[in-house]
């Protein structure tokens, strides 16, 4: 049960009267809560300016989420001070824009990265939106509903007073958010003109909230979706990176397909759809990415793991051939093909070239070859080569989300666990003569020798004494042990030498039974 304030009624009401009684699935069953609990970091910036006789109440997002029972991300203030009264209160501001928002520094250390910058925007109106992102005009105003009234969906024009409680919800976000739902203040054409990225973050607001978008509004992302070719690729590709980053990416790619918007975000991924694959993959390429996608999210997998997930099929389309042998298809180089798109893609929505770089090379080295029966040591060494060792395990991560997004239960069968077993086997350390802290050179020039057997024999020697106490690879112990062993007979060093060799192979089979248990492998 949401509560309606219609315009022209009195637009303030306490704030336990709106949830007195409330009790839906996306607001707390709690009946009488009088207040929220807001951080003092917070309550005295709107304090201070209650103090000096202004207005002050928190807006836009934090608003929404505390109602929601989640924790803002930031906070922002709204306030009838115009800036320069508002820098006057405070020792610490800055200001640096055209639209009147002073940032506030918190000077109590917060440890908060949320609450150490406080955002205070005094009322404004908005005249036209030549450029569909930034008002041509700015005013200020004395009215607060001039404030909402400018702001993008209705569950984000409420407005909260810290001190009394109090909330001004003038169209009807409170309702909307009991209902779940997305819904623009006023007209949505209007709403979307002003600012082709609100587009976006419908579908943002979609994916992170679970609510779905308002007919009238899905009606008119459809009827303006060219508005978006108005909007910068920087600020698209914000809203569609915290798209990837929410916990229901898939729900979010599935709504921009249906809006017919993917054209303007992820142009390459449009060709996947409808794309049959036939084999092991039941899905088309679109639906088998966007299902990768959502596995990674599912594990909660890093940025780059996800875009690898998503991409690393994109030039299917363009490698897909018959096989008139097999009636099934084949999409050789697509992974070659397929990292060149995707640096392309990531370089024109301007992404750091650090990500990048590891996007592109998971892409490229996605198809690796994993047949356990067959596979070799040095073919698994040769891609830890190429791929780099501190990238393999995203490497393993995208395979495990490939293998999902064919639909397929076990994510993690025998054949890709032996294959990790291998590639730990590979990359450990080996048991050799090169740990210790002293080499042949060192020898011969300690013992003034000139190369031999004794060399070999002398460095085995200290191996067994060293595996047997680790403290022992200290470099002055070796020099002084190294001419102890010099008086031996090259007979009485083979000896020791073998007790060496014999130790570090138990250790090392000792090491990869170990490995292959961790992974549950013979």
């Amino acid at each position: 049960m949401g509560v309606r304030i219609p315009p022209g009624a009195p637009l303030r009401t306490s704030l336990c009267s709106v949830l007195r009684g409330a009790s839906t699935k996306n607001m707390s069953n709690k009946a009488k809560i009088e207040k929220f609990n807001i951080p003092e970091e917070v309550s005295r910036v709107t304090g201070k300016l209650k103090e000096a006789g202004f207005e002050a109440c928190l807006v836009g997002g934090c608003v929404r989420d505390l109602f929601m029972r989640r924790e803002p991300k930031d906070w922002d203030v709204t306030t009838n001070a115009r800036p320069e009264e508002i820098i006057s209160l405070f020792p610490k501001t800055f200001y640096e824009n055209n639209f009147g928002t002073v940032a506030v520094v918190d000077e109590s250390h917060s440890v908060k990265e949320s609450l150490k910058v406080i955002e205070i925007t005094p009322y404004r109106l908005e005249s036209s939106y030549s450029d569909h992102r930034r008002p041509d005009k700015v005013t200020f105003s004395k009215d607060i509903q001039d404030d909402l009234k400018r702001r993008d969906f209705t569950i984000n024009a409420i407005a909260y007073d810290v001190e009394t409680g109090e909330i001004v919800d003038p169209f009807y976000g409170i309702a909307d958010l009991s209902r779940g739902i997305i819904k623009t203040v006023g007209d949505p054409k209007d709403r979307f003109f002003e600012d082709g990225l609100r587009i976006m973050r419908a579908i943002r607001f979609h994916v992170e909230l679970g609510f779905p978008l308002d007919a009238e509004t899905e009606k008119s992302v459809l009827e303006n979706k060219d508005i978006l070719k108005e909007v910068s690729r920087e600020r698209i590709r914000d809203e569609l990176l915290k798209i990837i980053m929410s916990k229901n990416p898939m729900e979010g790619f599935q709504l921009l397909k249906k809006l017919n918007l993917i054209h303007y975000v992820l142009p390459e991924l449009e060709e996947g759809i409808g794309i049959e694959q036939k084999g092991i993959h039941i899905y088309d390429v679109w639906t088998h990415l966007v299902r990768c996608l959502q596995c990674a999210a599912d594990k909660d997998f890093p940025l780059h793991v996800r875009l690898a997930a998503l991409l690393h099929d994109v030039a299917k389309p363009v490698t897909r051939r018959l096989d008139k042998e097999s009636d099934g298809y084949t999409f050789y180089g697509h992974e070659v093909v397929g990292s060149r798109v995707t640096k392309k893609i990531l370089e024109n929505l301007r992404l750091p070239k650090e990500t990048i770089d590891k996007v592109v090379n998971l892409v490229r080295w996605h198809m690796f070859f994993s047949d356990t029966e067959t596979i070799t040591p040095s073919a698994v060494r040769r891609l830890v080569a190429n791929v780099g060792k501190e990238s393999i395990w995203d490497l393993m991560n995208v395979r495990i989300c490939d293998r999902v997004g064919t639909g397929r239960p076990k994510e993690n069968p025998y054949r890709l666990r032996k294959y990790k077993a291998m590639i730990e086997e590979v990359m450990r350390d080996p048991i050799s003569v090169s740990m210790l802290k002293i080499d042949g050179k060192k020898i011969m020039e300690i013992l003034n020798i000139p190369p031999g057997p004794m060399v070999g024999l002398i460095l085995n020697a200290l191996m067994e004494e060293v595996l047997e106490d680790p403290k022992l690879n200290a470099e002055e112990y070796l020099n002084k042990k190294t001419v102890e062993l010099s008086k031996m007979s090259l007979k009485e060093l083979g000896e020791l030498a073998k007790k060496g060799k014999q130790k570090k192979d138990e250790l090392e089979e000792d090491q990869i039974k170990e490995i292959r248990g961790k992974y549950h492998v013979g």
